[in-house]
């Protein structure tokens, strides 16, 4: 029996290690990046159609540095267009459609 024990264990062994030095796949995975500005479009084009500001505006910080993260330029220009758009007295979708062109 100790025998027969030791020669299964030989065999699984030897399987394992053959098994273990076999050629792995290396595979490319694509990574899609998100569009940090998809957001702010949204909330601009809901503007432009119409609607108020609400609490959205408590996340164009956040906004404003996943933009500048990705993009300066149009980082800065978020930051400047989102500040103009919360002046009392602003034309909110004449500004937001004026935004939404120079993020295209």
């Amino acid at each position: 029996m100790r025998t027969y024990f030791c020669i299964c264990l030989l065999i699984t062994s030897t399987a394992f290690s053959i098994l273990g030095c076999s050629e792995s796949k290396n595979e490319t995975i694509k990574i899609k990046v998100e569009d940090p500005l998809a957001g702010v479009r949204t909330i601009l084009e809901g503007y432009v159609k119409g609607e108020p500001m609400r609490s959205e505006v408590t996340s164009f910080p956040d906004f404003i540095n996943s933009a500048k993260k990705a993009n300066p330029e149009k980082g800065d220009i978020l930051e400047k267009g989102l500040e103009d758009l919360q002046k009392p007295g602003s034309n909110l979708k004449a500004k937001a459609s004026a935004l939404l062109e120079k993020l295209k």
